[in-house]
């Protein structure tokens, strides 16, 4: 008898209060208006216990319990509505539900735009990636149309293939390590091509890879970096080592490259970059717990080493349209 009052005070603050008053921020009309429909609802609920609900209650416990006794208020409806005591009970039963309703309903609006800004900010983080990579492949691909290479045609179908990845396979939060791993391989062979045979390169991947899911594009900025500010500096006896071991539920990919001469200045560009932070920024954000990112300066190279634990990502986020790959895969390596 009771829960159509509950249900009508609640809607009437959740559709009509808050979001003409509150989000509105017309706080002068809101507390009176929150008083006014306080008011109202008591009384309601309380006339709704004379008139329904105490008399069905006498009539249900009378027959059940002879000696119950009813504490009816003797004298006329206005002496019996007004009653202080019970109409303190009318306003603390009719608001007890209530609020404790729009706390949950406050908690949840605030955890939904605590992820809005968490997923904006992932957004923002990873389209800072999007044209830093293109940035840097389209310079890879301008060396090469300088010189009249015949790879030329091979980097733009490279390029194409991660651009792909990148526009239509990475909106979703987690994607197939696998399909990551691939695309790092399209990268460093376009980087290979540009490079040549001045540069000893070795990649490896240790374990087995199954259905792993990972948060795109999180390693691609370490390889970008060690290509950039390592191999193009270096004019001769350039080296890169990379290796990526992974089990069920863990990673650590591990990067080294050789040290150009000018060394502080080197230091600093090669570990302050945009990429750089922008891993750091996303792991805080994806895996704040669950990740370590170290960085080392050592006399003769640069190393940086990422360690993730992979948590398993709900099905819903894979990207419908993926299609496992082919990862057979022809090391681009010199002996060294």
């Amino acid at each position: 008898m009771l829960l159509p009052v509950h249900v009508l005070y609640y809607y009437t603050v959740d559709l009509l209060i808050i979001p003409h008053f509150l989000f509105k921020r017309k706080f002068l009309t809101l507390v009176p208006s929150f008083i006014f429909v306080c008011i109202i609802y008591t009384c309601l609920y309380r006339l709704i216990e004379i008139l329904f609900a105490d008399p069905y209650l006498y009539q249900q416990m009378k027959p059940l319990n002879p000696s119950f006794k009813w504490k009816k208020i003797e004298g006329s409806f206005q002496q019996q509505f007004f009653n202080g005591q019970y109409m303190i009970h009318a306003l603390e039963q009719s608001n007890a539900i209530i609020w404790g309703a729009l706390l949950i309903k406050f908690i949840r609006m605030w955890y939904e735009r605590k992820q809005m800004a968490l997923h904006s900010e992932l957004n923002f983080l990873k389209a800072q990636i999007h044209p830093h990579f293109l940035f840097n492949t389209l310079n890879n691909l301008y060396a090469l149309t300088l010189n009249n290479s015949p790879s030329s045609p091979e980097v733009v179908l490279g390029l194409s293939q991660i651009l792909r990845y990148m526009l239509y396979e990475c909106n979703s939060a987690y994607v197939p390590l696998k399909k990551d791993i691939e695309i790092i391989k399209n990268y460093i062979t376009l980087e290979k091509l540009r490079h040549g045979d001045r540069l000893d390169l070795n990649f490896k991947v240790k374990g087995e890879i199954n259905e792993q899911q990972i948060a795109p594009l999180l390693m691609i900025p370490l390889i970008e970096n060690a290509f950039k500010h390592g191999a193009s500096e270096m004019m001769e006896d350039a080296w890169i080592n990379m290796v990526l071991e992974v089990d069920d539920s863990s990673i650590k990919f591990k990067v080294s490259n050789g040290k150009p001469i000018e060394l502080e200045k080197t230091h600093q560009a090669h570990f302050g970059k945009i990429g750089l932070e922008n891993v750091k920024k996303r792991l805080e954000l994806i895996y704040p717990e669950t990740h370590q990112f170290t960085t080392y300066n050592e006399e003769d190279m640069y190393v940086a080493i990422l360690e993730v634990t992979l948590s398993p990502a709900p099905l819903a986020n894979l990207n419908a349209n993926y299609t496992h790959s082919n990862l057979n895969y022809s090391p681009l390596t010199t002996s060294k």
